[in-house]
């Protein structure tokens, strides 16, 4: 086994078996980095990476929504629906008008929720 394929293969079964509340954790981590790689882009600039940073940020944030189960507290629920809508729009903003104003918003909205599972991850422990 090579050990690049090793090193996958550890990486793939670490989050497999990782529990929810690390993988939400490491959803929000994701996204965060997608918005800061999107916002050092030029989001004009021919080759940008700018939409398409923007476009996998929003794509986790989206699944984290569509996740989301109002019977197990649903006014927690639709505080968070409310939350990833708002990032949502900052994001599609930030795409349609090639502006990278609109995605420090996502970002600072993104930080606060991962700095408040963070601290539930370190309760249930």
């Amino acid at each position: 086994m090579k050990p690049s394929s090793a090193a996958s293969t550890y990486a793939q079964e670490a989050i497999e078996n990782a529990p929810p509340i690390k993988i939400v954790r490491l959803l929000y981590q994701g996204a965060i980095r997608y918005i800061e790689r999107a916002a050092r882009c030029e989001p004009d600039g021919p080759g940008s990476e700018f939409l398409p940073w923007i476009h996998r940020a929003d794509d986790i944030v989206v699944e984290l929504r569509c996740q989301l189960r109002a019977e197990h507290a649903p006014e927690l629920v639709e505080s968070l629906s409310q939350l990833y809508l708002f990032v949502e729009e900052r994001l599609q903003r930030a795409a349609n008008d090639r502006d990278p104003e609109p995605l420090q918003d996502a970002t600072r909205v993104l930080k606060v929720l991962l700095e408040a599972w963070t601290a539930i991850e370190l309760e249930a422990r």
